[in-house]
């Protein structure tokens, strides 16, 4: 008998990918030899690069693309919403904003990610909050987030 799985619907899963359950998977794409642990929501239109890990309690929003081989932490929260208005955006998903994260990136314990570009290559430390784009690679600490080298 299959096991059911009530908090994965519509969920495209590639080759040798690792669900620890609880989860919250919903109309994403997970491709192959990836993990994704326990108490962790990815939401629709959210792609999953190859071999990249999410740890538990992450939050991937919608419009979010993590490249592959990443390392994503505990705890760590996606935002595609910049309040843009003074206040959230709600259902109108028109003011929501993307995020793309390049390929070999490693973000840290409890950090926020707002709707930014990483590129490749990018350590994000425990804690930083992302809010702006990073075109160079390095290591990023801090609220905002700057390069520490």
């Amino acid at each position: 008998m299959k096991k059911k799985t009530i908090g994965i619907k519509n969920v495209e899963i590639g080759e040798k990918v690792k669900i620890v359950e609880p989860v919250n998977l919903y109309g994403c794409k997970i491709m192959e030899g990836c993990f994704i642990g326990p108490f962790v929501e990815i939401q629709k239109n959210v792609m999953i690069g190859k071999r990249t890990k999410v740890q538990s309690h992450s939050f991937i929003c919608e419009l979010v693309k993590i490249g592959s081989d990443c390392f994503i932490s505990h705890g760590v929260m996606f935002i595609n919403d910049n309040f843009k208005d003074g206040r959230p955006a709600g259902g109108d998903k028109a003011k929501w904003r993307p995020t793309n994260i390049g390929n070999h990136v490693s973000i840290g314990s409890n950090a926020t990610i707002l709707p930014v570009d990483i590129c490749d290559n990018v350590v994000v430390g425990a804690g930083a909050v992302v809010t702006k784009n990073i075109a160079e690679p390095g290591i990023y600490v801090g609220n905002p987030a700057k390069r520490l080298r």
